[in-house]
């Protein structure tokens, strides 16, 4: 049994996720579990632990807990801040309250704003000593919490929940020893800020000196205008995410025992057309390309792959599965994560047993950087689209592509250049694929993948990008402009810096 106090951070990558496991003198505190119990299960076990409590700090947007199944796996309370409403046994716990863990406690701090019921939990040592914050979504590194999620259901203004936050952070986190180790809920990646460090543990005298948010002389209404000035589009997912985690929902395991079945290639033929089931591809951009069946869509397991899943695929779709060889059962826990349950088996024998029974196929055709630029120097008005969001874009890019992100498609449907072939390209060529299958799922055929995406075209010779610019060298000459300029100069700076 291990007695010493000890935190360790689990951290998901995929989904840009910190959870948090705890354990002093034989008992251990689980803070925002993902949905699969099993990686605290066997970290307790092995460490001899019993696991006493399981905190949340909030009613998580961008995925689904598992403090549901963990309880009943173990018996431990959930246990949520003020204000929490869930739909299953917990306890809500007062401002200020201690639980012990060993001979470390936690106290409650009820840290409003990025949602009402957010909370920050403040571990001590045996001695009192405070050592450590689980901020959750009220303190990133390099951020805060997004407040514009819950007022989208909610009676309150993101302004109102802004200015809320500001007061929490200023008396509850500001106030704290500056030598207190930071522990988010999020690094970089993740949807619910948007300057989030790519650092996942830190301290509060980094973040009071470099977190804008936490400028000691920014008033409340400085504070306000900055936390909700450039707030990207929420995933559409998030909503059906809130929901699930405040019912009693099953784990992970429950519905990957489920799921988790080989369908024969003729049998998964049939079953795609009679269920109006989505086929989903989580291969490779390449193996993709090469070969894939006609109206499947690409998100690739190696990569941003539940987020885009989220994003892109409606949150009732039933989906049916392709996957590398021996990882079905990790995209289908991946899946579960972002509360993807409904899907109905995968390909037994992946794309090889498709092919191997003679069943129609589709590609998507692929050329090189210095194929592109072969083709801009024989047709200067060649149709070129960059998949990469509008930030990206703007610090560097290829002057004559036309900026429509994946995560617009959707909205910018009618702007893609559907009468020419398109040639699509992101910033590597992960992006650009999904965004190549969703097209030909819309029986959109004539285009072409970039390989390699803006990595590659800017090394090439004939394709001439701008110099790079930081995105906040930009913002900071804009608000400059804005700040001191007409109308007139503010859109001709606009013009300029795209």
């Amino acid at each position: 049994m291990n007695s010493a106090l000890n935190v360790e951070q689990i951290y998901t990558g995929c989904l840009a996720q910190g959870a948090y496991f705890i354990s002093c003198q034989g008992e251990a505190i689980v803070i925002d579990p993902l949905r699969e119990t099993r990686p605290y299960l066997d970290r307790a076990e092995a460490m001899g632990l019993s696991i006493k409590y399981i905190l949340e700090t909030h009613f998580h947007a961008d995925f689904v807990s598992g403090h549901v199944a963990l309880s009943k796996a173990t018996g431990a309370p959930i246990v949520f801040g003020p204000n929490a409403n869930p739909e299953f046994e917990a306890h809500i716990a007062h401002d200020g309250e201690i639980l012990k863990v060993g001979t470390a406690s936690i106290e409650v701090l009820h840290t409003p704003g990025h949602t009402m019921e957010s909370t920050c939990y403040l571990l001590r040592n045996e001695a009192g000593e405070k050592i450590a914050v689980f901020s959750g979504d009220t303190l990133f590194l390099g951020d805060v919490g997004r407040p514009d999620l819950v007022q989208k259901a909610a009676s309150m203004t993101q302004e109102e929940l802004a200015g809320i936050l500001f007061d929490s952070l200023r008396a509850k986190i500001m106030t704290l020893p500056p030598s207190i180790t930071i522990y988010p809920g999020h690094g970089a990646g993740s949807a619910c800020g948007k300057n989030l460090s790519k650092e996942t543990v830190g301290t509060l005298k980094e973040q009071l000196a470099n977190n804008y948010a936490l400028r000691a002389n920014m008033t409340r209404e400085e504070f306000i205008h900055e936390v909700t000035n450039g707030l990207a589009e929420s995933p559409a997912y998030f909503p059906m995410n809130v929901a699930m985690n405040k019912k009693s929902i099953p784990g992970a395991e429950e519905v990957l025992a489920i799921a988790s079945k080989a369908i024969d290639s003729i049998a998964f033929k049939a079953m795609v057309g009679e269920m109006t089931a989505l086929v989903l591809d989580t291969r490779s951009p390449e193996d993709f390309a090469a070969n894939h069946i006609p109206g499947s869509i690409n998100i690739g397991i190696d990569g941003q792959f539940a987020p885009w899943v989220g994003s892109l695929i409606p949150t009732d779709q039933t989906l049916m599965l392709v996957c590398e060889n021996g990882r079905e059962d990790e995209v289908i826990t991946r899946l579960t994560r972002v509360g993807y349950d409904r899907v109905l088996g995968y390909l037994e024998g992946g794309m090889d047993a498709w092919t191997a029974s003679s069943l129609e196929t589709d590609q998507v055709l692929r050329i090189t950087a210095s194929e592109l630029a072969k083709r801009l120097a024989a047709n200067p008005n060649l149709s070129i689209v960059d998949a990469r969001k509008e930030g990206e874009w703007t610090a560097q890019n290829l002057p004559q592509a036309k900026n429509i992100a994946l995560d617009d498609l959707n909205a910018k449907f009618s702007e893609l250049p559907l009468e020419q072939t398109m040639h699509i390209h992101c910033a590597g060529g992960y992006r650009s694929m999904i965004y190549a299958s969703v097209l030909k799922s819309r029986g959109i055929h004539d285009l072409v993948d970039v390989v390699g995406g803006f990595a590659a075209i800017k090394e090439t010779p004939g394709l001439e990008t701008g110099a790079f610019v930081c995105p906040s060298t930009l913002s900071e000459e804009l608000a400059q402009a804005e700040s001191s300029a007409g109308q007139g100069i503010i859109a001709w700076f606009k013009k300029l810096i795209r």
